[in-house]
């Protein structure tokens, strides 16, 4: 059986990468009006992490490529890689 989560479920979930950097807190997701498919997920920083203020804020809000993630449970887990 497929499990499916709602978004609003997901909202203030810890996001990490998979090397254990703390990016920040799930937000949002940016889906593709055309395709229906989910492009970013979109993650509040942490500002005391050194990697999530590396990384390009639009609006305040980093946005984590969708197929970069690979885990979700406790915590949303994102592969550095695909960052």
């Amino acid at each position: 059986m497929v499990k499916f989560i709602i978004a609003k479920m997901l909202e203030g979930l810890k996001v990490v990468t998979n090397d254990g950097y703390d990016l920040g807190r799930f937000v949002d997701l940016e889906i593709s009006e055309v395709t229906g498919k989910i492009n970013h997920v979109l993650v509040e920083p942490n500002l005391d992490s050194s990697l999530a203020n590396k990384m390009k804020v639009e609006g305040g809000l980093i946005k984590v490529p969708y197929n970069a993630i690979t885990a979700v449970n406790d915590y949303m887990i994102v592969d550095r890689k695909g960052l």
